[in-house]
């Protein structure tokens, strides 16, 4: 086989990788074990936070809810018919705009999420608890700063005419 350049690249100790690709396995990992422990609770994690987004904030349009929990409508509209079939959310017109469809969440929702936050907060406090007290302050500078960076990070469109984005597409 021919050697590319890549004879110097060693696997290094996690302890020594950069801070960017620790956040970006630590983020891979996340989502699915958030899942998991949701879901061990009895109620579909897109379902838990659908309704948890409905208490803080009634009256939401399907798209919003998707666009917030960052995934697509058709998802929303999925995960929305089983809670609606459940008696945990129903739809409304607008009143603004009788074409909009306004999600609301039932006594029932609501009864179903104060039932189980508790337990699955205290499961996922227990996957989170690994920040020593003193580290604390760091690391949330840390992540809202990133997320802070992420906000702000150029629309697709900005960066696309930039030289560094000419490329195959591999």
């Amino acid at each position: 086989m021919e050697n590319l350049g890549f004879a110097d690249l060693k696997v290094e100790p996690r302890e020594q990788w950069p801070i960017g690709r620790l956040f970006g396995l630590a983020s891979r990992l996340a989502q699915p074990v958030v899942s998991r422990i949701i879901e061990r609770h009895g109620i579909s994690p897109a379902g838990f936070f659908v309704l948890r987004m409905l208490i803080v904030e009634d009256g939401m349009r399907p798209g919003e809810v998707a666009k917030r929990l960052l995934v697509t409508p058709a998802t929303i509209t999925s995960v929305v018919d089983t809670l609606e079939r459940n008696g945990h959310v129903r739809r409304e017109r607008s009143y603004r705009d009788r074409r909009g469809v306004m999600l609301r969440i039932t006594d029932s929702g609501r009864r179903l999420v104060a039932a189980k936050s508790q337990a699955i907060g205290r499961d996922l406090s227990h996957v989170y608890d690994v920040v020593d007290e003193g580290d604390e302050a760091a690391v949330r500078r840390f992540l809202v700063n990133l997320i802070e960076r992420f906000e702000g990070f150029p629309a697709e469109e900005d960066d696309a005419h930039s030289d560094e984005a000419k490329g195959d597409g591999a």
